[in-house]
């Protein structure tokens, strides 16, 4: 089991930001812009844990060169059921570089749209004080 999955099946959010290399790149699927830096990702991701119930992965795929995984998620945005993958590249030290996620369907892709929504101001908060740091 790669570590980022086991810390995020644990619920660990300081094993889990400390995978995040400084410069990471947070690619939303319902945002257009991406997030730049590991405070702004951390503060995203553990939003999403406030946001998400019954979170489970599902399948694990790994690049051959151990720089890229993919974790296929499911979860519950209230009584929509998700269905999502988690993209990681690692950089040379090991750290997540590079975090991308997809959703589907475009129902629950709403639903987590507007519960993000409802969370950041909290999670800019968070990333200015740097909360979990």
């Amino acid at each position: 089991m790669h570590p980022f999955r086991k810390a995020v099946e644990a619920g660990d959010h300081a094993a889990i930001e400390a995978l995040l290399a400084e410069d990471v790149v947070f690619t939303s699927p319902v945002a257009f812009k991406p997030y730049p830096g590991k405070a702004i990702t951390a503060a995203i991701l553990r939003g999403v844990s406030r946001v998400f119930t019954d979170f489970r992965y599902v399948r694990e795929i790994a690049g051959a060169e151990g720089r890229d995984h993919a974790l296929v998620f499911e979860a519950k945005v209230g009584d929509k059921t998700i269905t999502g993958c988690d993209f990681l590249h690692f950089d040379e030290d090991g750290r997540i570089d590079d975090f991308m996620v997809m959703v589907r369907p475009l129902t629950a892709a709403v639903a987590l749209s507007e519960a993000m929504g409802a969370q950041f101001d909290r999670i800019a908060r968070e990333a200015a004080q740097g909360v979990g740091a």
